[in-house]
């Protein structure tokens, strides 16, 4: 074998030699202070009387065990700390017992402590603090003069402290980062101290906190804060006890608060606390003045609170008298955080009765219309042509439109009086983002929609003696693909991040706190926008094709025209409102509030939804003809369906007797002409069911 190299032997020699001296002090377990023996792997042992011993500090430590009576009289000693060591596994019954001068208990940072038996502290009438000292290394600590915890430890189940029987006012005990313990039980504090404690139990590994769980306690503060797994906490949590006034529940998964013992809180803190969606009747909170929540929405509940006026007991002459402050007998305004913002009132989903009622007429009318054009044109005998299949997607497309309102109809009424309490279910659920798919996803459907069957229209004008350019079926459904696609695409970006259901209670997508958001809402509306100059300018090409005074008089050229306006000023009233604000509030230019928003929701957004079966389907001929021919198979109508039985068989004979066989073929001008005036009839019926 080769040589070592310089490398390997320098290493060698840095191995051999010593350690530094501090590195030598820092290994060695500390010295075990007089009077205590801490025999390596043993029990503790401090027995007293020891002249002028205040403090008993006990770290790094070797020992194993502080058994029963390990501080016997040790009757001087005001603080007790025992932290950083990593041998300690048990704490027995009584070893600290009838200790009548400690004020202060320190266990902290003693990872393997699994075991602190019932009855460890015994007759402590002067403990005050169960709390951190000054510079305490438990990491969610206050600092304070004096203190006492029990922290960072691996104990299973919360400590015995119903025996400690402390006469000490504002006693303090502070249980902090052990994570094993998962329940705080029954009766968990009674007998600790007769006056006002605090409670700061944060960061342990809570998943329950019982009934009764602070019974026999008068509350001051109760600190639950960063108890991560903490989910339940019993209606009758606080039952036999007094207050607290201050409960702190920041960074739990808490999904309620109990409704018994809420009368007496000051300040509540919940910030971080994303599972409480609910908070219990406003009423509870008879005291309270001070509240820091999760949820804007939550401080709605908290408007127009009636509060605590004292002054009502004085007379002001009787006050203005006397030389001193009386502000505390002033009413006390309850102030909450955060506050709800633009887009998230303090209201309903309806935010005016007049809506909440019209809401549930349009959208009983949009589905009851589109569902029976639907089904009379899907059960007609006649065969599905390209009018019946632009029809039938359209009023699928108004279908959707009218669950969506259904579904904010049926919230707002479940809600009504307490959309405060619903807010976060509602907006951060399923629900909503169903609700804006629907909205989403029938709006362009339906504007597509109306947009290929308008351009169908002026197509078989324009190209009506050129039978191969007709659009058939085969070219319609392809068409018809590409927008459920587009429409589908439309409507699924919000539930992918781009834009947000969840940002308003109406459920629209609203979010342009994004570039790409801002890109998404306005790509909708340049679209719709354009969509409707195409509308508009189709119809107008469609009325000078047939204006012609040589085919028809000049009322029916006024009555087609007429016709046509109301098609155009029904897209027109749907629209133009919502896009023009819409517009403005993308570039983040409100002109309109969110309360406002809701008229143009219900009076214009869905106006099309509820007119285009009429317009489109059934104030016409065809559909009348379908809809009677349909009754008759059930038995009504009888005699309506006949006639127009008969009117088809009367049509059918006279084209069969004037028609364009054998030598009676007709001329290129006539055959142009009768084609116009049939594609003119078809327009006066707006989806032209007849074919020629």
């Amino acid at each position: 074998m080769g040589r070592p190299s310089l490398a390997l032997r320098l290493l060698l020699a840095l191995l051999l030699l010593p350690p530094p001296a501090p590195l030598l002090w820092a290994l060695r377990p500390a010295p075990c202070p007089e009077p205590c023996s801490c025999p390596p792997d043993g029990a503790l042992r401090c027995p007293g009387p020891q002249a002028g011993l205040s403090r008993l500090s006990l770290t790094y430590l070797p020992i194993k065990v502080i058994p029963s009576q390990a501080f016997r009289g040790l009757n001087e000693v005001i603080k007790i700390e025992i932290s950083q060591s990593d041998s300690l596994e048990k704490i027995e019954a009584n070893a600290f017992d009838n200790l009548l001068n400690l004020s202060e208990i320190l266990i902290q940072n003693t990872k393997n402590l699994v075991h602190i038996e019932a009855g460890a502290f015994t007759n402590l009438p002067r403990l005050k603090y169960l709390n951190n000292p000054l510079y305490s290394l438990c990491p969610h600590s206050h600092p304070a003069p004096n203190h006492r915890s029990i922290c960072n430890t691996g104990i299973h189940k919360l400590p015995d402290v119903t025996k400690i029987f402390s006469s000490e006012f504002n006693f303090i005990l502070e249980i902090c980062d052990n994570l094993h313990i998962t329940t705080i039980p029954r009766n968990a504090f009674q007998g600790m101290n007769n006056e006002s404690i605090t409670l700061k139990l944060y960061g342990n590994g809570f998943e329950e906190i019982q009934s009764h769980a602070f019974n026999g306690t008068t509350l001051i503060s109760l600190e639950l804060k960063e108890n991560a797994r903490l989910e339940k906490m019993h209606n009758d949590a606080f039952r036999g006890a007094t207050g607290p006034s201050i409960l702190d529940i920041s960074s739990t998964k808490l999904q309620a608060l109990p409704t018994y013992g809420l009368e007496s809180i000051q300040t509540l803190i919940a910030t971080s606390s994303y599972s409480l969606k609910k908070l219990p009747s406003r009423e509870k909170f008879t005291n309270l003045l001070d509240a820091t929540l999760t949820y804007p929405s939550h401080c709605c509940a908290f408007r127009n609170l009636p509060t605590n006026d004292y002054s009502a007991i004085f007379a002001e002459s009787e006050l203005s008298g006397w030389d001193y402050d009386y502000g505390f007998c002033l009413p006390k305004t309850l102030q909450c955080a955060p506050e709800p913002d633009a887009f998230n009132p303090c209201e309903d989903i309806m935010g005016y009765d007049f809506l909440r009622v019209l809401i549930w007429l349009i959208n009983i009318l949009a589905i009851t219309g589109n569902v029976t054009v639907l089904f009379v044109l899907l059960t007609s005998r006649y065969k599905l042509t390209v009018p019946r299949f632009l029809m039938c997607n359209l009023s699928f497309a108004d279908f959707c439109m009218g669950l969506y309102l259904l579904l904010i109809a049926s919230v707002d009424a479940q809600t009504k009086g307490q959309y405060y309490n619903h807010a976060i279910d509602w907006q951060t659920g399923s629900g909503c983002s169903v609700a804006g798919f629907f909205t989403v996803f029938a709006s362009e459907l339906s504007v597509y929609t109306l947009t290929v069957i308008t351009l169908e229209r002026w197509h078989t004008i324009t190209y009506a003696i050129q039978l191969d350019q007709k659009l058939r079926l085969k070219h319609a459904i392809p068409v018809m693909l590409g927008g459920w696609l587009f429409s589908t695409l439309i409507a699924m970006l919000p539930l992918v991040g781009v834009s947000s259901y969840m940002k308003v209670s109406i459920c629209l997508p609203m979010d342009v706190e994004s570039t790409l958001s801002q890109v998404y809402i306005l790509t909708i509306l340049i679209l719709n926008v354009m969509a409707f100059i195409i509308i508009c300018a189709c119809y107008i090409k469609i009325y000078f094709a047939v204006q012609n005074p040589e085919l028809m008089a000049t009322n029916k050229d006024t009555k087609i025209a007429k016709k046509m306006a109301v098609l155009i000023f029904t897209d027109f009233t749907c629209m133009a409102p919502i896009s023009f604000f819409a517009i403005s509030a993308a570039f983040k230019v409100p002109l309109i509030t969110v309360t406002n928003s809701k008229v143009l929701l219900v009076l214009f957004y869905p106006v099309n939804s509820c007119a285009n079966p009429f317009l489109y389907a059934i104030f016409t001929k065809a559909f009348q003809r379908d809809f009677f021919l349909l009754l008759s198979k059930f038995g009504c109508c009888k005699y309506r369906a006949e006639l127009y039985r008969r009117k088809d068989f009367s049509a059918y004979i006279s084209n069969c007797k004037n028609g364009f066989t054998g030598s009676n073929k007709p001329s290129r001008s006539t055959f142009k002409l009768t084609t116009l005036q049939c594609q003119y009839s078809a327009v006066l019926d707006k989806t032209c069911y007849k074919e020629c």
